[in-house]
């Protein structure tokens, strides 16, 4: 009785028995599976960086939500502590984060509409999705630093 699939041609390269390649890996139930391709084996594309971003944003969002948190914690613990993350946050490396913050939301937001197209079956073809994938990267940016300049702007932020 062989490892290989019904219906696969028994050969070496299909064998994980004595597999010294490192292209099989052993699951838990002891069954040997091939190792599934990764970025080596894949040409690099935008939908590909768009899948990355849409982590990478997700992810800091979650860094969004703690400062939020720490802004409504400020503003409990009165006007002293409110001050002190007001100063924080509006110096330049606070203004720093707050940038690259609203870059990920819009982003994420983006995304998310992306997303929304792609899941009602529109923009599937690779054409149609590197562009929406171009489109939310460059919406992303450009509604971030156009959202900043009318803040500077009105004056509501000075450096």
């Amino acid at each position: 009785m062989s490892n290989a699939s019904p219906g696969a041609p028994l050969d070496s390269s299909n064998d994980p028995t004595g597999d010294q390649t490192g292209r099989f890996v052993i699951q838990p139930n002891g069954r040997p599976r091939p190792l599934s391709p990764h970025l080596q084996v894949w040409r690099w594309h935008v939908t590909m960086l768009a899948s990355i971003l849409t982590r990478i944003t997700g992810s800091a969002l979650y860094g969004a939500t703690a400062l939020i948190v720490l802004w409504l914690g400020a503003l409990a613990f009165g006007p002293e502590a409110y001050a002190t993350f007001v100063g924080l946050a509006g110096s330049p490396i606070g203004l720093i984060v707050w940038f690259g913050l609203t870059v990920c939301l819009m982003y994420h937001l983006a995304a998310g509409v992306r997303h929304l197209i792609w899941d009602a079956g529109a923009g599937l073809s690779p054409k149609a999705a590197d562009t929406a994938s171009h489109l939310s990267i460059w919406f992303g940016v450009i509604a971030s630093v156009v959202f900043w300049a009318v803040l500077f702007a009105s004056g509501k932020v000075t450096l």
